[in-house]
Order: C-alpha cells, then sequence, then structure tokens
C-alpha cells in the first residue's frame, strides 16, 4: 500500500518560446496593480526586461525593477529588497533571473505579512502567514526554484545557508520562456544544467520519493543529459535550450516534492564558505557522491543510467548503476565543468574546513534523505575526493 503523499506545484504554470509574453496578462488575472521586479543589474543592462516592462504596460500594470541581487540571496538582499516593495507602495512581486533573484523575491513576499526577519523563519514550516503573490520567471535552466516551496539564504554573519520551507513559498506563477535562456553563456549554461541534473538524480533516489516524482525525475534525466551538451556548445541551439529548460523545470517539481540528498547538504557550505555558485557546488561533487551513494539504491541507479541512454541491458543493477556514474563523469568533463580545485578552492583552507561543513551538511537534514546515510568523516572523505577529480 502506498503511503499518503503531498504533491504541489504553482497554481499557474505557462510554459514554451515566448511564453514570457504573457506576464502581464497571467499578472492581470492576480488582482494586482504595482509590482516589485526583482533581478540583478547585468540582466538590466542587457535590455532583458524590456520585454516585461511592455507585457505589463499592456495590461495596465506598473512595474518598479529591484536590481539589488548581484550574488547568491543574502539577508541583507532581503532587506533591502523588502524596503524598496514598501517604498514603492507595491502589492505583488516578479522574480526574473535565476534562482538568487527568484528565492531573494520570495523570500521578500514572506515578509511582507510576517513579522522579524527572514531567518527567524529558517527551516521547514515555521511561517505564519502566505505573503505577497509571486511571479518567478527563470532566466536560467537550473534552479527549479520557480516551482519548488523552498528558498535559501545566506546568514554572511555567520557564513550558513539557511534553508527555509514553506506552502507559502511557492510561486503563485511560474512562467518557463527558453527563450530568456539564449544568451547564458557556456559555463552558466553547464553549472545550471548540472545543477538540474543533480535535482533530478537526488530527488529520485531521495527515501521521500514517490510515484509522481519518480515521472518527471526519469524525464528531467534524459532531457538534461540528452541536450546539455549541445546547449553548452551552441547557445543558440534552440532545440536543445528548450528541452534543458524543461528538463530543468521537471527536475525543480521533482526534488520540490520529494527533497533532495546528499549532494546538496554537501554543495551548501560550499557556497557559504568559499562563495562559490550553488549550480557549480553541485556539479562539483556529484559523480563522487553518486559513487558513494549507489549501494544504498543499485536499482534506482540503474535506472538513472538507462535514462541517460546507457546499455544497461543483461547487466546486474550494481553494474548498471556504475554506468550511469561513468556518464555523468563523462559529462561534466565534456562541459568543462571545473572540479573545487579548479574553482581556487584552497586545499588547505578546504581541510580546515572540512570537519565543520560536514557538520553543516548533516545538520541541514539533506543527507538523511540519501540511500546510503553518511558519516561526518565519510562526508570529509568525499570533501577531499571532489578537490583531487
Amino acid at each position: 500500500m502506498l503511503p499518503a503523499r503531498t504533491f504541489r506545484i504553482p497554481g499557474v504554470l505557462v510554459t514554451g518560446s515566448g511564453s514570457s509574453e504573457q506576464v502581464g496578462a497571467e499578472i492581470g488575472k492576480l488582482n494586482v496593480a504595482r509590482g516589485l521586479i526583482v533581478t540583478d543589474r547585468a540582466l538590466v543592462k542587457l535590455g532583458a526586461l524590456e520585454g516585461i516592462h511592455r507585457s505589463l504596460q499592456q495590461s495596465n500594470i506598473s512595474g518598479i525593477t529591484f536590481e539589488g541581487v548581484f550574488a547568491e540571496p543574502t539577508l541583507d538582499f532581503v532587506r533591502e529588497g523588502l524596503a524598496a516593495y514598501r517604498d514603492n507602495d507595491c502589492d505583488f512581486l516578479i522574480a526574473f533571473g535565476g534562482g538568487s533573484a527568484i528565492d531573494t523575491a520570495k523570500a521578500i513576499s514572506v515578509m511582507t505579512a510576517n513579522p522579524g526577519t527572514i531567518a527567524d523563519y529558517k527551516g521547514t514550516g515555521q511561517i505564519p502567514k502566505k505573503g505577497a503573490p509571486v511571479v518567478a520567471v527563470p532566466t536560467t535552466a537550473g534552479t527549479g526554484s520557480e516551482v519548488t516551496p523552498f528558498t535559501i539564504i545566506t546568514d554572511t554573519e555567520t557564513d550558513v545557508k539557511m534553508l527555509i520551507g514553506s506552502p507559502f513559498l511557492m510561486p503563485d506563477v511560474a512562467i518557463v520562456d527558453p527563450l530568456l535562456t539564449l544568451s547564458m553563456p557556456p559555463g552558466l549554461t553547464a553549472a545550471t544544467g548540472l545543477d538540474a541534473l543533480t535535482h533530478a538524480i537526488e530527488a529520485y533516489v531521495s527515501i521521500k520519493a514517490q510515484p509522481m516524482t519518480d515521472i518527471f525525475c526519469l524525464s528531467a534525466i534524459e532531457l538534461i543529459s540528452g541536450n546539455l551538451k549541445q546547449a553548452w556548445a551552441d547557445g543558440s541551439n534552440l532545440p536543445a535550450r528548450e528541452k534543458t529548460m524543461l528538463g530543468a523545470l521537471q527536475a525543480g517539481i521533482a526534488f520540490g516534492n520529494s527533497s533532495v540528498a546528499l549532494v546538496h547538504g554537501m554543495a551548501r557550505p560550499i557556497g557559504a564558505y568559499f562563495h562559490v555558485p550553488h549550480g557549480a557546488s553541485n556539479a562539483a561533487i556529484l559523480s563522487e557522491v553518486m559513487a558513494f551513494s549507489l549501494s544504498g539504491n543499485p536499482t534506482r541507479y540503474a535506472h538513472i543510467a538507462a535514462a541517460m541512454g546507457e546499455a544497461t541491458g543483461g547487466l546486474s543493477d550494481t553494474e548498471a548503476a556504475e554506468l550511469g556514474v561513468a556518464a555523468v563523469r563523462r559529462l561534466i568533463e565534456e562541459i568543462e565543468v571545473p572540479s573545487l580545485r579548479q574553482l581556487g578552492i584552497d586545499k588547505a583552507r578546504l581541510e580546515e574546513l572540512a570537519p565543520r561543513m560536514a557538520e553543516d551538511a548533516l545538520a541541514s537534514g539533506s543527507p538523511g534523505n540519501n540511500p546510503r546515510p553518511a558519516t561526518r568523516d565519510e562526508i570529509v572523505a568525499l570533501y577531499r575526493s571532489a578537490y583531487g577529480r
């Protein structure tokens, strides 16, 4: 008998090339008038928001731009964005950008209706009230934040990445337009694509996996592994961009409902202590953690290998699972994803911090979903092996 499971997605999900042109029309259904567009300065300089402003104007909706998100989201970004929201009498938010912009907007939304700071609500299920509506428009194919009930905010004073989870963090509308990813440089394409692949893999092997998420996971693994290399090699390859972004969306839906595992638990301290972007952190350790974890559920890892197009017929589950690990390593090499060493992390500093990072990883809760439990010492060893990859 299957246990009861909850499955959540945004109330409205619009996908496909050109779908961002519907931003104004979808917002018009929310009975709001003045929005804060949470984004970053680079996208503003590129003129990427012109279509959004045009769509808002056509629907007689005002949009004020807050371009203060220039790195992974912090308490300061949330505080400054909330001030801009209130100073301009806004009543909804548009998150336009990568995961940092979307996570920041979701946190600002929470604070429009709740006291204190967003740090008061770390963990899951701690947010008392739903905040202002959020319309999420991702410009990268990776984080999946547009369809998850989570946000990750860094406390720069303690170097801790706080995971905050609540149904109230789920965007009201997600508009996923592959055309917005055409300007992504190869390095960002690789990092965000591997981030999405990690979401799909971890959601599939998570002990919280469920039949609904399994469908999305395997489809996402097939789409991303089959198209990421082409999107990385030629950013103008729209079919590859479309399939990669659809896979990233499906992966986001999957992990938003079955959670992530050891890779994410280990990646967050890398970002917090060494200021490495989240996607790059995940990508740098993914294959090492897969190799460690596959004995915990070789059948599931064998399914991953098959979804990646590996010839698994006639093999044992363990043999097939190992092909999947090799396929991930090959993809990482082909799209030139850097190791921890190549990311500029100092080895001595990593050795010094690794025990504390392992404790932080375990405290995040994500490693508890891994098919093979990891001790603190095993996590430290995984950091070391990933460094030398």
